[in-house]
């Protein structure tokens, strides 16, 4: 075991004292530590390799992937200078962030290893079958829309908002485009819905009046707004207590051309960001996953997002 003013001097490093903190709560992997700490693997690797060197933290291999945690049998004086460090930092917002994000990776891992016997207990959706698809299911799905206002933020012409006010109480659809406005309204009209209403404003400053929605809608809309954390803190407003967010959002990616073509201000999210932005908003219960991979260049992710407003 090394000297414990070199003990010290490794966990002098923020990087490692943040790599310390969370493998003394969980055994991880390298990929979800990179998740967590929004790092590259080969930086990752790096302080691992000098916390392992010095017999502070112990791999485990598992097929291709090596997991990582606090070595549980240091000597109590090396124990202590490792607590007393943590203690020093545990207030600290970068280490809360840290912990908040541990329980949602923590929850992706269960939810994964879920999914995986799932999928092996049943092949639902692997093979074809008459009458089955996503439009089908889709609208089996809004007729359970309970009697609630919605707000869609973004609505553009308001597709689905118009197939969600079958069942709501009321739908308000608002949008930054008065052409797209203009079209929704005339087509609303057209369908005779009259629990529909659009209006003209941004999803930043949105002109609805507090606590007066039961759902906020954002589609594919959020990475079009110059800030999205205030688009999120103003579905929280107008949200009533209890109400519930929900977002449908790239994932963050590369395709720079999505500027040019799609008029986007932010090229998708990252999880974390999301995630972070409902916290900081005032959201309870957030939870951040992938539903959707396109197979096809530049091979778009979906990330779906929802969070509800304390009652």
């Amino acid at each position: 075991m090394p000297a414990p003013w070199e003990i010290l001097k490794l966990l002098a490093d923020p990087t490692r004292l943040r790599l310390v903190h969370l493998l003394a709560q969980e055994e991880l992997s390298v990929a979800e530590l990179q998740e967590i700490l929004e790092m590259g693997q080969s930086r990752i690797s790096t302080h691992l390799g000098l916390l392992r060197g010095a017999e502070l933290v112990l791999d485990r291999r598992q097929g291709k992937k090596a997991f990582y945690r606090l070595n549980e049998d240091l000597g109590e004086p090396d124990k202590q200078l490792i607590d007393a460090a943590l203690k020093a930092v545990a207030r600290d917002r970068q280490t809360r962030e840290d912990a908040e994000t541990l329980a949602r990776v923590l929850d992706k891992r269960r939810r994964a290893s879920e999914q995986y016997f799932n999928q092996v207990a049943g092949r639902l959706g692997k093979n074809y079958c008459p009458g089955r698809s996503w439009e089908a299911i889709g609208h089996a799905l809004l007729q359970l829309t309970p009697r609630i206002v919605i707000a869609d933020l973004g609505a553009g012409e308001g597709v689905l908002s118009q197939l969600l006010a079958q069942r709501a109480e009321r739908v308000h659809c608002i949008d930054n485009s008065p052409k797209m406005v203009e079209f929704g309204r005339e087509l609303a009209k057209k369908h005779g819905i009259e629990n529909l209403d659009y209006a003209l404003g941004d999803i930043e400053e949105v002109p609805l009046k507090k606590n007066s929605v039961d759902l906020a809608l954002l589609s594919q809309a959020l990475h079009h707004a110059q800030k999205p954390a205030r688009a999120i803190a103003e579905a929280f407003r107008i949200l009533k207590p209890g109400g519930r967010l929900v977002i449908l959002d790239l994932r963050e990616h590369n395709f720079e051309k999505a500027r040019e073509l799609y008029a986007d201000v932010w090229l998708g999210f990252a999880e974390n960001q999301l995630y972070r932005w409902l916290k900081e908003a005032g959201f309870t219960q957030p939870d951040v996953t992938v539903v959707a991979k396109e197979e096809q260049e530049p091979y778009f992710e979906t990330l779906l997002a929802t969070a509800v407003k304390p009652g």
